[in-house]
């Protein structure tokens, strides 16, 4: 009971509550998971699982998601947002397929890659979140293709387990002068396609290897990853406003050196 319903409940909450703080919930899936002796085929459930998360998103934004949508066909603001997402979006679908091998069956795997990279991110945010940056862009759906491009190359950066997708492109959209709030929420509607995609083709890439009880697995994580997500989004913008990156900065360099001194100690390994 404990390997198939309270680990993948577990993994599940903790997808939901990382998924969209720049602490690189993949990285503390795989951690987690490594210390837990979970072992899932081709890593599947850490990826499948976070379409949970995606879900809240979609249900949070829903009503401006449908006016976008509706709006494609007359609406030119409504066709600049959309392609805008959809130009952030390119750059990781390219290095997705050219490094989807090597980064599951590689960088996946390595604990200390993960340690490490939650380190190098923990200090690049208490880094941006001392920068002065001036904010010349408050709306999220108003960013340039130029800035939505510059975003979508930075996310490519969390193909590194432990360096966080919301990380690389809030980090990338503030450094282009987006403000705290808008930075994150362009982040929320990027996330759509590029966690919708990066599923759908581990899906098909690992069919053989799905089964009854992965599927199982999965549902349960799948479940407690949107509860949770749906609290973390409804809170995070304000928090982001009032105090900022440190408390996520801070986490994560204490996360992954404590990874780090367990690995050295000879745990997990």
């Amino acid at each position: 009971m404990f390997e198939t319903i309270v680990v993948p409940l577990l993994l599940g909450l903790l997808e939901g509550l990382t998924e969209f703080i720049p602490v690189s919930s993949t990285g503390h899936l795989l951690i987690a998971g490594h210390f837990l002796g979970f072992e899932n085929s081709g890593r599947t459930f850490e990826v499948v699982i976070q379409l949970g998360a995606i879900l809240a998103i979609i249900w949070i934004y829903l009503d401006k998601l449908v006016r976008t949508i509706g709006g494609l066909g007359h609406d030119p603001q409504a066709r600049r947002f959309a392609l805008s997402v959809l130009v952030a979006f390119l750059p990781a679908v390219a290095a997705g397929l050219l490094l989807h091998d090597y980064v599951k069956t590689v960088l996946f795997e390595s604990p200390r890659v993960i340690a490490t990279a939650l380190l190098v991110g923990g200090v690049v945010l208490l880094l941006v979140d001392r920068m002065p940056i001036r904010h010349r862009h408050v709306d999220a759906e108003h960013f340039s293709w130029t800035m939505a491009l510059g975003i979508g190359v930075a996310q490519c950066l969390s193909l590194i387990p432990g360096v966080s997708r919301s990380g690389a492109t809030i980090v990338g959209a503030l450094l282009m002068g987006a403000d705290r709030r808008a930075a994150a929420e362009f982040s929320f509607f990027l996330s759509i396609p590029t966690m919708v995609a990066a599923v759908g083709y581990d899906l098909w890439d690992n069919r053989a290897a799905l089964d009854t009880s992965a599927v199982h697995e999965i549902a349960i994580g799948f479940a407690a990853a949107f509860v949770s997500a749906m609290f973390v989004v409804r809170w995070l913008l304000a928090f982001l406003n009032q105090h900022g990156f440190a408390l996520f900065g801070w986490w994560r360099i204490i996360l992954g050196v404590g990874v780090w001194a367990l690995l050295l100690a000879g745990y997990g390994t």
